[in-house]
């Protein structure tokens, strides 16, 4: 098997993947890998992922032109092509609508907090670009700010958008992604988030060497001190983890999400500019038995 034949397998792949664990609906979803230095081979457009054959793949030179290929390139082309001339390093690029983690897109929360070890030491924080109109040049625009420091983001009321060494790999992260929105919307479910502290997350941040992890940027700090003033660190070369100061004693910071309160980095106001009131599934329920036992 040729190297063109295998990356064409493996595109066809993780399409299917994609397809069965329901990342993507209808013909949804997009994925490239780099063929050589100056070519790419790309999904076709209004194509569903997981019923693709390898003869569908296009081919095209980094300036988008289609070189190969009875059908046309995937219309979120401008978005893989930004990612490859930011990012020589990427080899392959995964878009898909996961449908947890584009919730979190969707509610403006990006995936940012030192909750799990295991996406600290590989993906570090998942931050959310702004909103672009898909297919368009505002898309490249809006993933440029995230590319260089991150390799997973979410795409503000669209998806998520994964890089990697190989399809396979760039994979992998959009269900790390998923993975990690779905225990995070469990446990605010639940009433709280027990945050790793801050030098524990440096120490999971020095163990990314010893696992081999070759990290796109550094962590930092979600705010750092200027003077009397405070500034956040810059996306772009900074991976930013929101994580709260120790006591010294425990690792672990409870991060209780108040009744009513807004989830963070999320907005309180509703479409009428009312507060929104969240309740936890537990407070709910007594509200609602409360109710129940009035009415006797």
């Amino acid at each position: 098997m040729t190297v063109e034949s295998q990356l064409r397998a493996d595109i066809v792949e993780v399409g299917r993947r994609m397809y069965a664990r329901g990342y993507t609906a209808s013909n949804d979803g997009n994925i490239s890998v780099r063929l050589g230095d100056d070519r790419l081979l790309m999904t076709p457009r209004s194509v569903c992922k997981g019923f693709m054959t390898p003869d569908m793949m296009c081919i095209t030179d980094l300036d988008g032109k289609k070189l190969q290929g009875d059908r046309d390139p995937s219309s979120e082309m401008l978005m893989h092509l930004e990612v490859y001339r930011q990012r020589p390093d990427v080899r392959a690029v995964c878009h898909a609508h996961p449908p947890i983690a584009t919730g979190f897109a969707v509610a403006g929360i990006p995936l940012d907090r030192a909750v799990l070890a295991e996406v600290l030491t590989t993906l570090g924080s998942i931050p959310i670009a702004e909103y672009a109109t898909p297919s368009t040049s505002e898309l490249p625009a809006a993933v440029r700010k995230y590319v260089k420091a991150h390799d997973g983001m979410l795409l503000a009321n669209h998806g998520a958008l994964t890089l990697g060494g190989d399809v396979l790999s760039a994979y992998y992260k959009l269900e790390t992604i998923e993975h990690f929105a779905k225990i995070s919307l469990v446990a605010r479910l639940l009433g709280r988030e027990n945050l790793i502290a801050r030098d524990e997350v440096d120490r999971l941040q020095a163990l990314r060497n010893n696992y081999g992890i070759k990290a796109p940027a550094p962590i930092c700090p979600d705010v750092t001190a200027v003077g009397d003033l405070l500034a956040g660190p810059d996306p772009v070369t900074c991976q930013i983890v929101q994580a709260p100061e120790g006591d010294g004693r425990s690792r672990l910071v409870p991060d209780p999400i108040v009744p009513g309160a807004p989830l963070p980095n999320a907005t309180a106001a509703g479409p009428d500019g009312d507060e929104e009131i969240r309740l936890t599934y537990r407070e709910l329920s007594a509200l609602i038995e409360d109710a129940i036992r009035s009415l006797k």
